[in-house]
């Protein structure tokens, strides 16, 4: 028995071998870079998403830094003492503004006056049918008004 054992083993072994001869079909095996920056596949798309994120990135930070100041200055104005001012403010332009009225169309109107405001200058005359304004701001510039005195009804 040890013949044909022999015998089955070399031909087992043989017909392992003939089996293992046969052509392998496999791919060379090469390298290539995954970084489009390297290989030059997709070169042209990889740069501008990289610009494009780059932009976003700097464009967001200046929106965040607009939107802190914007804020800030928000604060600023809202303070009570910044609410006072303003308060103040146009309580004292209205007084102003109801005195000149009262120069105007008063029961002792005058026919001329002027007002110093700011740097400004606000003049005022009336020849008996029209009252002619003419403000002078601080850069030289000038605005006249004409306003009929007979024309106004209610």
């Amino acid at each position: 028995m040890s013949n044909i054992y022999r015998a089955f083993v070399v031909t087992s072994l043989c017909s392992i071998m003939l089996l293992g001869l046969s052509q392998a079909n496999a791919d060379p095996i090469t390298f290539k870079f995954k970084s489009p920056s390297f290989n030059g596949v997709n070169t042209s798309s990889h740069y501008l998403t990289i610009e494009n994120q780059e932009n976003t990135r700097r464009s967001a930070i200046k929106e965040d830094l607009k939107a802190a100041a914007e804020d800030l200055e928000r604060e600023a104005d809202n303070t009570t003492l910044a609410r006072f001012i303003r308060n103040l403010e146009s309580r004292v332009y209205a007084q102003l503004s109801r005195q000149m009225v009262d120069n105007l169309f008063g029961e002792t109107p005058k026919t001329e006056g002027t007002i110093e405001l700011e740097g400004n200058t606000i003049s005022y005359g009336s020849d008996g049918d029209f009252i002619t304004l003419t403000v002078v701001d601080a850069d030289g510039t000038t605005t006249d008004i004409t306003l009929p005195i007979g024309s106004f009804t209610f």
